[in-house]
Order: C-alpha cells, then sequence, then structure tokens
C-alpha cells in the first residue's frame, strides 16, 4: 500500500503540469513493473520498487510526458527481469520501447575491459540521444536517484559511479540546462570522490548559517528597496554556492576555506530584458564591481539556451558577492533547460539539426562515425562535454563556443572538416597568429587555407575539441597507412626479384590475391600496410607461392631495413612491452616522459639502444623520425615483470603543517608505492611544494595512489611530471 500511495502523490504532481495525462497507462505501468520486479529488493534492503518511483518523480519534477514517466517506471525490466524490448513494445508502445531499450545496459554483450564496457553503453545512449533526447532525460533522473542513495554501496563502487557522474552525466545535464540536476549530481559525486574535504566545507558554511541567513536577509531588502524606487519590480535570492564549487576554487587558486570571499550568490528576477540591464547600472552605482568579473550571457547566451547577467561587487561589510539577473523566462530556461519548452504531445522529441541549442549533440554524433574504438570515443565524449567556455566570433558574426584554451584549428574543424585539413594559417581580430594560439572571448577569427596542406601531427598537442582531435588523428593514421602501404609495396616487389618476377606481374597473374588469401589477410592494402610496419616480412608471403627448395637450407635474409634493425634489437627475456604478440625486445624508457604499464605508449626503432618507448602524448616524439615508429603495447601477461617497474616523478601542492608529509608518505605505501627520493621545499606563505621519486608497476597504481593524497586535508594538487 505504500508503494501504491507513493504512486498517487507523483500522480498528482504530473497532474499539476500536464494538460491530460494518461494515468490509466501510468498505474498499468506500475503494476507491470512491479510484478516483474517482484522478490527483488536493492543494497538498502528496501524493495527494488522503490527504485523506479522515485526515478519517476525526478521524472516529474523535469514536467517530461507521459511516455517518459512509464519509460522511468518500466527502465530496469529489460536488463533486471526476464521482459524484452519486444514485450515493452506491444504492452506499451513503440515509444516507451524505444526508450526503455536506449536506456539498458549493452550487459550480454562481452567486453575486454570495465572501461571498454562503459564507453560501449555511453555510446548507445548517445546514439539514442540524437533520436529522441528523452533518452538522456530519464537516464539522468535514473543517476540522479542512484547517487542520493549510493550510501549503501561498498566503497570502490561510489568512487567509480561517483567519478563517471562527474565525466559523462553531470556535463550532459549543464549541457540540456537542467541547473539543479547538475549542480546536485556534483555534490553528491564530489561527497564520495573527496570525502574529507566535502564534510569540511559542508562543516564550515554551516557553522556560519545563522550569521549568513542574517547578511543575505539584508543585502535582499537593500537591492528589492533600490529597484523598487526605480519602478523595478523584483524578486530577490540568496544562497551559497554549491560545496563543489567552492571546492574547484579552493583548488585552482589554491586557498583555504577562509580564503573563499564570494561564497554568497545572489539572483535577481525581473520582468523585461531592459530592466536586467537597468537592475545592472543600478547595482554598479550602488556597490564597486569587481574588474574582469561581469558576463554577458544575454547577449550571447549559451549554447544549451541559458541568459543572465553575472557581475560580483564588493558589497555590505565589504564581503564580495556575485549576483545574476535575469528575467522569470530566462530563469525557467535556466532552471529547467530543454524541460522549459517541453512540448506536450506523444511522439518523439527529435533534436532539430538547425538549432543551435544541440550542435553539440550533433558533433558527438560525428564523432560516433569517426571513431571504432570505443574508449577513443568516450575520450572525445569527455573533452567535448566537460570544459568552460569561450566564445568567439565568425568573419560573419556568428556566435561558436569552445573549450577554455582552444585554438584556431579546433575553430576551422567546427566550420567544416575539409576546412580544419587545409588550414595553414589564421587570423584573429585581424591579426596573423600561430595555430597554437589560445582564443578568448570576443575574438573575432578567420581562417587560411592552402590546397597542399595537410593535417599536422603536432596539433595533437594543442588542440582542445574531441572532433579536432579525432578529425586530425584519422588523418594521420590515414596518411601513415598510405606511407606504409608504399614501402610494403616497395619491399615485397624487391624480394620478387629474386624469383626473377615483379609485383606488377604478380597482380596481373593473379598471385598477388593468391599470396593474400594464402596468408590470410583481407585484402592486397592490409598485406602491403603490415609489411611495411614491419609486421609481415617480405619473404614469408613469397614463400605462400614459391615454396624454399631445400627446407633445411639457411634461409636468405629479407631486404627489409627496418626488419634488419629489428632483428638487432631483439633477445631472451622479458621486459613488458610487446610488438605484435613478440615479447623479446631490447627496450629503453624514454627519461623525458618515464612511461609506466598502463600509459598509452608508442615506440621508435632507436640505432644501438633498442626500442624506445615513449608515452603518446610525449612532446618529443614529433621531433623523432616518423618512419621509425612502430606500435607497441604493455605485456597482458599476468605477471608483471621486475623490469617493468617505473621511476616516476609526482609533485604534490600543500599547505606546511606537521604531519602532513607523513600522510602523504602513508598514501603511497597504502597503494603500494615505494619512495626512492623526496625534496621538499617550503615557501613564505606556510605552502610546500613536495616533489617525490617513486617506484611504480603501472599506472592505475599510479593513479590510486595520487588519488588518495588528492584527499588529505591541506593537499591542493598533485601530478606527475613530465619534462
Amino acid at each position: 500500500m505504500q508503494l501504491e500511495n507513493r504512486l498517487e502523490s507523483i500522480i498528482s504532481k504530473v497532474r499539476s503540469y500536464h494538460p491530460d495525462p494518461d494515468v490509466a497507462q501510468l498505474r498499468e505501468a506500475f503494476a507491470f513493473a512491479n510484478r516483474m520486479h517482484e522478490g527483488q529488493t536493492r543494497k538498502s534492503g528496501e524493495p527494488y520498487m522503490t527504485h523506479p518511483l522515485e526515478v519517476m518523480d525526478i521524472i516529474a519534477d523535469l514536467r517530461l510526458d507521459v511516455a517518459s514517466l512509464v519509460a522511468g517506471l518500466l527502465h530496469d525490466t529489460v536488463e533486471d527481469t526476464e521482459t524484452t524490448v519486444e514485450d515493452l513494445r506491444v504492452r506499451f508502445g513503440e515509444d516507451v520501447a524505444f526508450l526503455v531499450d536506449g536506456l539498458t545496459k549493452l550487459s550480454k554483450f562481452q567486453f575486454n575491459t570495465r572501461q571498454e564496457a562503459q564507453a560501449e553503453n555511453i555510446r548507445k545512449m548517445i546514439i539514442a540521444m540524437s533520436r529522441d533526447l528523452r533518452v538522456i532525460m530519464v537516464k539522468l533522473a535514473d543517476r540522479l536517484h542512484n547517487m542520493r542513495t549510493l550510501k549503501h554501496m561498498n566503497p570502490s563502487s561510489q568512487e567509480r559511479i561517483s567519478l563517471e557522474t562527474m565525466d559523462i552525466y553531470s556535463p550532459l545535464a549543464h549541457r540540456l540546462g537542467l541547473h539543479w540536476v547538475k549542480t546536485e549530481l556534483e555534490d553528491l559525486a564530489f561527497r564520495y570522490l573527496h570525502t574529507e574535504a566535502y564534510y569540511e566545507i559542508a562543516e564550515k558554511v554551516a557553522s556560519k548559517k545563522r550569521q549568513r541567513q542574517s547578511f543575505i536577509r539584508e543585502v535582499r531588502h537593500i537591492l528589492e528597496d533600490l529597484l523598487r524606487e526605480h519602478g523595478i519590480e523584483p524578486e530577490v535570492y540568496g544562497r551559497p554556492k554549491n560545496f563543489w564549487s567552492i571546492y574547484r576554487k579552493m583548488r585552482a587558486q589554491q586557498i583555504e576555506f577562509e580564503q573563499v570571499f564570494d561564497i554568497l550568490a545572489f539572483r535577481i528576477l525581473v520582468d523585461e530584458r531592459a530592466q536586467c540591464y537597468e537592475a545592472l547600472g543600478l547595482v554598479h552605482n550602488l556597490w564597486k564591481p569587481i574588474p574582469g568579473r561581469f558576463k554577458d550571457y544575454i547577449a550571447i547566451a549559451k549554447p544549451n539556451g541559458y541568459q543572465s547577467l553575472h557581475t560580483s561587487v564588493i558589497g555590505p561589510y565589504q564581503e564580495r558577492i556575485e549576483i545574476q539577473i535575469r528575467t522569470h523566462d530566462m530563469h525557467k530556461v535556466a532552471e529547467e533547460g530543454i524541460a522549459a519548452h517541453w512540448l506536450y504531445k506523444e511522439g518523439k522529441a527529435v533534436p532539430d539539426k538547425d538549432d543551435q541549442k544541440f550542435a553539440w549533440l550533433h558533433q558527438l554524433m560525428e564523432e560516433h562515425q569517426d571513431h571504432e574504438d570505443p574508449v577513443e570515443f568516450l575520450e572525445s565524449v569527455k573533452i567535448d562535454l566537460f570544459h568552460d567556455e569561450v566564445y568567439v566570433f565568425t568573419p560573419n558574426g556568428d556566435v561558436l563556443s569552445f573549450p577554455k584554451g582552444a585554438t584556431p584549428v579546433d575553430f576551422a574543424y567546427a566550420i567544416h572538416s575539409e576546412i580544419g585539413q587545409r588550414c595553414s594559417g589564421a587570423k584573429v581580430n585581424g591579426q596573423m597568429v600561430p595555430l597554437k594560439h589560445k582564443l578568448k572571448n570576443g575574438d573575432i577569427v578567420e581562417i587560411l587555407t592552402h590546397k597542399n596542406q595537410r593535417p599536422n601531427k603536432d596539433w595533437l598537442s594543442f588542440v582542445k575539441t574531441g572532433r579536432a582531435r579525432t578529425k586530425i588523428r584519422n588523418a594521420v593514421r590515414k596518411e601513415q597507412r598510405e606511407r606504409s602501404k608504399e614501402l610494403g609495396r616497395e619491399l615485397l616487389d624487391k624480394e620478387l626479384k629474386h624469383h626473377n618476377t615483379n609485383i606488377r606481374a604478380w597482380e596481373r597473374s593473379g598471385k598477388l590475391q593468391q599470396a593474400v588469401e594464402l596468408s590470410r589477410f583481407s585484402s592486397v592494402d592490409e598485406m602491403l600496410a603490415d609489411i611495411g610496419y614491419g609486421k609481415t616480412q617480405a619473404d614469408k608471403v613469397t614463400e605462400k607461392i614459391y615454396p624454399p627448395e631445400a627446407p633445411e637450407e639457411k634461409k636468405r635474409e629479407p631486404d627489409n631495413r627496418l626488419g634488419q634493425i629489428w632483428e638487432k634489437i631483439a633477445h631472451r627475456g622479458k621486459t613488458g612491452v610487446v610488438l605484435d604478440g613478440i615479447g623479446d625486445v631490447m627496450v629503453t624508457y624514454a627519461r623525458c616522459c618515464n612511461p609506466v604499464p598502463g600509459d598509452p605508449i608508442v615506440g621508435f626503432v632507436t640505432r644501438g639502444r633498442g626500442l624506445s618507448v615513449h608515452t603518446r602524448d610525449c612532446n618529443r616524439i614529433d621531433h623523432l623520425e616518423p618512419e621509425r615508429q612502430i606500435d607497441v603495447r604493455w605485456s597482458t601477461d599476468t605477471e608483471v615483470p621486475d623490469s617493468s617497474r617505473r621511476s616516476v616523478s609526482v609533485k604534490v601542492y600543500c599547505t606546511d603543517k606537521p604531519g602532513l608529509l607523513a600522510n602523504i608518505s602513508q598514501s603511497f605505501s597504502q597503494a603500494g608505492v615505494n619512495i626512492s627520493q623526496a625534496q621538499c621545499v617550503t615557501t613564505e606563505d606556510r605552502r610546500a611544494v613536495n616533489t617525490f621519486e617513486v617506484i611504480v608497476s603501472n599506472s592505475e597504481q599510479l593513479k590510486r595512489a595520487m588519488k588518495n593524497i588528492e584527499k588529505i586535508r591541506g593537499v591542493y594538487k598533485v601530478e606527475r611530471i613530465t619534462s
């Protein structure tokens, strides 16, 4: 009966905003889900059905339609019960079936790693979201309730789910303009990712609650009286910023809580747009504005439709306060996002390709077309979703949004892929600038192109958008593959001369295709590229057509320069690095980037020092000969050889107080990391910079240690150092 009562209270909420909801379908969906989940419980011990009901309640807070509410009730039935998508289609219709299918994890598929499974699930959700935005709205409701009840999960699950929430779901809520969902997700994730810091901030905010409430009342009265004197009837609200935004400011500026001055934010709501600017002038006339802190999101709205004026001023008692000024209609969009424009009609909510609010979504879908690797796709999604924004203009006056630190190359690819590929120079505000120039708010950007220009691998070191990174990476790979095919063709042709023939004769006679099939390649191009990369020797291919006459005779070395060098550097003894299944190679690890197992790596065949291994993002590899580059990977052997344990430098920025160094050392020790050397430097303002040389087995062990150190009270920043 308790569950039924909860259902009826949610239905009452739905009736408050929906003109004519299909209540019968809502009750039928509840009865069906309740029957399917019968006997199932949550980690808390509560009946499982409490979760779908609370998800439905959040969907009602988002003011969505009946199909979304039904999908909220049924979203776990396909994954956790015997129900199929077809069952839902027959009983509840196509809309509900599509939404639930878009939300259902790919649990029946096998993936090599948890990260790969997560990436493929995110990809599936975004594909569905591009066809119907209600998919992500329901998913956000599901994630929000799961985060509210995360205390019942084990610590490792809490950390994993919170990190995913910060990386994917909070930025998605921001993109959709769902401010209250975004801030609640951030604070909930913050609680589990940085527990000590969360409760420290919560305690300090609560300790001054009475004093803060008195200050808020005083400021509200001042602002209301001021605006009413000038004929404006406002609504004024005051509140402390959410905990995560306070913590971010503390870390970014490396300051303590007591040094964060603008913790309070005030919001002024007025009737008309012109009154926003009038109110701004009155506020600046009353209190001194802080330079550089004014932003006009009314004239230039954010991509998600958000509009408001932002300013920071020195208020009463010399307190810094942030003030947002907007109309009531703007406020509705700011709080409800896309839901503020929701049309109550049955049918899919398909984002219009011409609507700039959803340009980011269509861009993500374009990335999907270019990514075969789901993990690479997820990396691109995180880059494009999680950033501070910079607004720049095209020469025609159109406004485009980019991540902070974006460059003209990012701008070029945002205009069109072909412009990015042919980008040869750029003008910003009429002046020529380097392609790595960082764009600023209000810049007018013009791209220069040349027909012979090609994407440069160096661009990967400074572009910021996932779109640019993906397009450049694909172009570079394609160019490298073409070079490898040409080299492979040349090496095979040289080998065939030993048999008094050539590759053209093989093509005419069909022997080239025969060699492809006998060597089990899918195409001629694949075989030639493998020969060019050094993965396959040319004589092994010719042997498929011309078997050796005397098997006991000593095999002649192929005419393959890279292969000859490779033979010289190979030796027995495990190193932890593998070249296409060959683990017995002489390896040196580049000191410039200190790769450790788990880092993405690339190898270079050196002269006399074997294979030099660098991280893929190492700045030095751009200056090495590309023809000596070779693909390598870390060994997947369960027993990691001692030679793969690596020395890494870690820098810790913190306050200078007794016991902190011991806590940092203990965190390293708990993660199984040995400290080989430490250097500690203190400054006059009671801060310390500690540099540790540590020995680690893999990147995950290092990340775990760094994450533990970040949680220590008094630590501002932890970073891995590369030269």
